[in-house]
């Protein structure tokens, strides 16, 4: 392995700012322009990331940047992608139920973009939603998977308010929250449940056949 060279020049009064950066990304992957905005803009200008991207560099990370969705995010640099303890040193497993529960969050944050300003579902609104999908969770298993995707900042909610009227924000960040593998694992999952499920109805109503198109988003 070649010598680590770090050729950065951080002017004095962004300082402060470049660490507060590089910390808020160690802690939670994310940057948000909602949520973070001076943030955001700081490591978004390309002269800024540049740094704080060969500063990440040293220890196995880089930062990019999607000015669609607003995100800027902590991933593991491409020259360390084979190094071995430092591929999936920045991606956290969540379990299966979380990674269900994600998935209900991207549904219901793809279902309510552009109606209003910030993309708002309630607890209430949410436990119906995963019923709906027969998601089962206990109030200790969703209280802790709300309070790792808050610290990861994939979603957000006051604190000091609880029951069914609390009002959750989801962050455009949920599209990068996942680790591919497990992923990939989990749909697979879904979609095996899925299949047995169609089985079964198919068994018990002779001659009903349902098609792939019966299950695509209307528009798309």
């Amino acid at each position: 392995m070649g010598d680590i060279s770090l050729h950065i020049a951080v002017k004095e009064e962004n300082n402060h700012l470049f660490k507060r950066c590089v910390r808020k990304l160690l802690e939670s992957t994310f940057i948000l322009r909602d949520k973070d905005e001076k943030f955001y803009q700081f490591v978004s200008r390309e002269s800024n990331r540049q740094d704080i991207s060969e500063y990440l560099r040293m220890i196995g990370f880089d930062v990019i940047v999607e000015e669609k969705a607003g995100v800027c995010m902590l991933v593991a640099s491409e020259e360390d992608a084979d190094t071995v303890g430092l591929k999936r040193a920045n991606v956290v497993t969540f379990t299966t139920l979380q990674y269900h529960l994600l998935l209900v969050l991207w549904k219901v944050y793809l279902e309510n973009l552009g109606y209003s300003e910030g993309n708002f579902i309630t607890k209430g609104d949410l436990i119906d939603k995963i019923k709906s999908y027969e998601l089962v969770l206990t109030r200790p298993e969703l209280n802790a998977a709300f309070r790792l995707f808050k610290k990861y900042s994939l979603i957000n909610f006051d604190d000091n308010e609880d029951g069914e009227d609390m009002k959750i924000l989801l962050y455009p960040s949920l599209q990068f929250g996942w680790d591919l593998p497990q992923f990939q694992t989990v749909v697979k999952e879904y979609l095996k449940e899925e299949t047995e499920e169609t089985e079964e109805q198919e068994e018990q109503v002779p001659g009903e056949q349902l098609y792939p198109e019966d299950f695509e988003e209307d528009g798309e």
